[in-house]
């Protein structure tokens, strides 16, 4: 079998759509909880004018998690000419009604409403935008910015184009020939390298700051198809290939002279901020923390070592073995096939050896 096929049975364990069985009951906790914003927020004088899914679900690259989490990460609209000029407002409001339900500590921060729910692995993220109409150019949409009491210089309606984002990664523009088989590659790849990310980073604290979205960014941005063909190289090249260029980008840099790494992707839409900017002091600055920078570096030339050992096997079982540690279990790994003794019996014979006695087969490696 072909190593494609065993791309595509990784793919399917581990992809998550809003179909997916385990899926059902976050999706119902969602449509109510979205009932009670839209009554509250009518009733606060801002009506929702329009929601949206954002994040993994929107763009189709969502994947099981490890723990059996679910994230569900929601957008709320409200029109521009009834927003309130605080823009904690309304994020006050969600939190009220999240902690009228089963949630552990509802919290507002800085870009959104999240909390965990307390009897199903369910985590929820609520942002507020406001929306300006034009009758001439694009809606323009503000992010409601700050935390619960923080003071007027720390808090704002932010300009933020998500909408323009999720149709930036399903773009097909640049794919030409073969656009949708190309399209569907790049959605496994993204796929395939988070769970990489939530399989090899051992430290929870680094490892949820290799955000999902800067990681989509980087693939998205090297992943560069043939474009005069509508033809796609098998899931493990165009792996390697794109792999190969992120670590060719300047995606991780340190000083010259230095090993401080620092991973830095920015938003290709605004407010087009760096995705990994770090906490200094009381504020951000651009580039990740040392420990993300230097470990992502690290275990993305391993990354690329792996693929590159996968590519010049020839064994089915051993690419599969390279993978299997490369992605973990859900990368299926052939049984290996036992010969019955009859048949080594007939290969020895065939090569003009004398059969071997029982008792001399039995202590006997198959392998050598």
């Amino acid at each position: 079998m072909p190593i494609q096929a065993y791309f595509d049975k990784f793919n399917k364990k581990i992809y998550l759509t809003s179909h997916s069985e385990g899926f059902k009951k976050a999706k119902e906790k969602d449509k109510s909880i979205l009932e009670e914003i839209k009554s509250a927020f009518k009733d606060a004088g801002y009506p929702v004018v329009d929601t949206f899914m954002q994040g993994s679900f929107a763009v189709n690259t969502a994947i099981n998690s490890l723990d059996g989490d679910f994230d569900i990460d929601r957008a709320i609209v409200i029109d521009a000419e009834n927003a309130p000029e605080d823009p904690i407002t309304p994020k006050k409001t969600i939190k009220e009604i999240l902690d009228k339900r089963n949630f552990k500590e509802p919290r507002i921060k800085k870009p959104c409403v999240t909390a965990d729910y307390k009897s199903i692995n369910l985590h929820i993220d609520y942002t507020v935008y406001k929306k300006e109409t034009s009758l001439f150019s694009n809606d323009t949409y503000y992010l409601a910015v700050g935390k619960n009491g923080a003071s007027n210089e720390h808090k704002e309606w932010s300009e933020a184009d998500q909408k323009g984002l999720i149709e930036w990664i399903d773009s097909v523009d640049n794919f030409v020939f073969g656009a949708t088989a190309k399209r569907k590659q790049l959605k496994r790849l993204i796929r395939y390298i988070k769970r990489w990310r939530d399989v090899n980073f051992n430290s929870e604290g680094v490892r949820k700051k290799v955000f999902s979205i800067g990681l989509t960014i980087m693939v998205k941005e090297q992943y560069h198809p043939n474009p005069f063909s509508a033809e796609v190289d098998n899931d493990l090249q165009a792996l390697k290939n794109t792999v190969d260029a992120i670590l060719d980008a300047d995606y991780i840099s340190a000083p010259w002279g230095t090993s401080d790494y620092r991973v830095s992707v920015r938003l290709p839409m605004a407010p087009k901020r760096d995705i990994f900017q770090h906490k200094v002091g009381g504020g951000n600055a651009d580039g990740s923390d040392l420990a993300v920078g230097g470990q992502l570096r690290n275990k993305l030339l391993k990354l690329q070592e792996e693929l590159k050992k996968a590519l010049d096997e020839t064994d089915e079982r051993k690419q599969c073995e390279i993978l299997n540690k490369v992605f973990g279990d859900d990368f299926e790994v052939p049984k290996e096939e036992k010969q019955s003794s009859s048949k080594a019996t007939s290969i020895l014979l065939t090569a003009g050896a004398a059969p071997l006695s029982t008792a001399g087969a039995s202590g006997t490696s198959q392998g050598a």
